[in-house]
């Protein structure tokens, strides 16, 4: 059944793959955690600031590895955005031989 159009289901593919690549690269990061990332970690902002450095690690901690499994969700709904729009670039090519 087609959905999509042509160009939107190949614009789909591309968009689908950088999508991929970009955030399981962007999970790795996370998980190893990577210093250039650290502004982005929910809790880490608190102005009032920490008793100890164990408490600030501690939810760095968790931020980092949140974020990661974020990233590698975010990348697996890509990959069924790929799937979808891998299967209407398919059925219409499919279409447009037969005519």
């Amino acid at each position: 059944m087609k959905i999509c159009g042509p160009k939107l289901s190949l614009c789909g593919l591309i968009i689908s793959v950088w999508g991929i690549f970009q955030l399981v690269l962007m999970g790795i990061f996370y998980y190893v955690r990577s210093i250039a990332l650290a502004e982005d970690l929910p809790g880490v902002e608190s102005e009032e600031g920490f008793k100890n450095a164990k408490d600030f690690y501690d939810i760095a901690d968790r931020g980092y590895v949140q974020n990661a499994y974020n990233c590698w969700i975010a990348a697996c709904l890509y990959v069924f955005t790929l799937i979808f729009s891998g299967h209407q670039f398919y059925v219409n090519s499919r279409s447009s031989l037969s005519m």
